[in-house]
């Protein structure tokens, strides 16, 4: 399972613990991923995924999952959220 929020596309990032003494050690930043269910009420069903906990605000921000979908950019959805994605503007066309 890779460190990759499914709706965000948010990786690992790597930089530097800095001493009082300047002295640099690398490290890695790790996104805050969380399991979580979230519901499409256009789809009227649940999808498990594992996004960051910064998504999820973003997510309840702009109303539900749906919402996020629609503006999100496709270039950053993993290809589970892309088929979300595509099935909601589907049903929204029908």
């Amino acid at each position: 399972m890779s460190r990759e929020c499914e709706l965000t596309g948010t990786k690992p990032m790597t930089g530097h613990n800095v001493s009082h003494s300047q002295i640099k050690t690398k490290r890695i930043f790790r996104p805050n991923l969380v399991q979580v269910t979230l519901r499409s009420e256009a789809l009227n069903q649940n999808f498990r995924m594992r996004i960051a906990a910064k998504a999820l605000r973003t997510v309840d921000k702009l109303g539900g999952l749906d919402a996020f979908l629609a503006k999100a950019k496709e270039d950053r959805l993993s290809s589970k959220a892309l088929k979300i994605k595509r099935d909601i503007e589907k049903k929204a066309v029908a």
